[in-house]
């Protein structure tokens, strides 16, 4: 029995923005004309059994423009970043630089209070590893792009490392395949476009 997992990455706020640890901004006018914009696309999805979306609002906001009326998982929810949270990746090396590259370097470190990446990827991978599983069944979540990385790594296996190898993309769409333990990284064929004389 296999279950067809697809995670939509959030829709960004604002470019104009620098992204936050645990950035839980509302999407603003640009991000929601994004969002809908990619609908077209991505309405498929709605027509997974489940349909769920990380606590934020961005997420949240984006599933609703895509018209899938998501369900709110906690599990899905960014990495605790602790005192960190709400600064850069810039602002927290200005002010821990010792810190910062304690935490990048050991999957295990909590130097800002909060989670590690280890745990943090653990907590992604057990909500995945929990759903129900009916053979052909379907699931769509959004959420943020770091969580859409947790998800890859605990699903390919992956060393903890490769987190910071993985690029998620604003309204992107990633799909895993298959059960608890079992996973496997699907690409879609993606339909040829018309050309126009």
């Amino acid at each position: 029995m296999q279950l067809r997992v697809t995670f939509v990455a959030a829709a960004r706020s604002s470019s104009l923005l620098a992204e936050r640890f645990e950035d839980d901004r509302p999407l603003d006018q640009a991000g929601w004309d994004t969002a809908l914009a990619a609908s077209r696309e991505l309405l498929p999805l709605a027509a997974a059994e489940l349909r769920y979306c990380s606590p934020t609002p961005r997420s949240r906001a984006t599933g609703d423009a895509l018209g899938y009326s998501p369900l709110v998982q906690l599990a899905l929810r960014d990495c605790d970043m602790g005192r960190w949270r709400g600064l850069t990746l810039g602002e927290a090396m200005a002010r821990e630089p010792e810190s910062v590259d304690a935490w990048l370097a050991d999957p295990r470190a909590t130097p800002h209070g909060g989670e590690s990446l280890l745990t943090f990827v653990s907590r992604v991978g057990e909500w995945l590893d929990t759903r129900p599983v009916e053979d052909g069944g379907r699931v769509v979540a959004v959420a943020e792009p770091s969580v859409v990385r947790a998800a890859l790594v605990y699903a390919l296996k992956a060393p903890p490392s490769t987190y910071w190898n993985i690029d998620v993309r604003p309204l992107s769409a990633t799909t895993v395949t298959g059960r608890a333990g079992r996973w496997n990284l699907r690409f879609e064929s993606v339909s040829a476009q018309p050309t126009r004389a």
